[in-house]
């Protein structure tokens, strides 16, 4: 089996593993446990950071995979996938400012940023793992 075959796999369950991670977080931020909450949130950027290592690695060696759904479900793939990609690079940032406000111990800042960042990383999530559905699973 290539590395073309099988990242795509791998990627899916990191980003679903990030995904556990980013509920559990709020579960524990919720409850008062910054504890937990902030191990959640450290293994969710550490597999987010693997995940993205391993999506650049697919995307510059596997040849472009094309979707084959046809009909309605084309225009609702494409614009999950633009939506997802698009917001993928406006929270990659926004989770490195949000974890140094938590480093500088700056918990009003980090507050007020991850009320943006959760939402938006865990919609990337979701929809990273459905693009995959659609592209790997669904429709071949």
């Amino acid at each position: 089996m290539t590395t073309a075959n099988t990242l795509p796999h791998v990627n899916a369950a990191l980003n679903a593993v990030a995904l556990v991670f980013l509920l559990a977080a709020y579960a524990f931020i919720r409850k008062g446990r910054r504890d937990l909450h902030m191990r959640a949130m450290l293994a969710a950027v550490a597999t987010s950071a693997l995940f993205l290592v391993f999506y650049l690695w697919y995307h510059f060696t596997a040849p472009i995979f094309v979707f084959r759904g046809s009909g309605i479900v084309r225009p609702i793939y494409y614009a999950l996938l633009i939506s997802h990609v698009l917001l993928a690079a406006v929270v990659t940032p926004m989770i490195g400012m949000t974890m140094i406000k938590a480093a500088r111990q700056n918990f009003t800042e980090h507050k007020r940023l991850a009320r943006w960042t959760w939402p938006v990383w865990v919609y990337v999530s979701v929809t990273g793992i459905v693009v995959y559905l659609m592209l790997y699973v669904i429709y071949i």
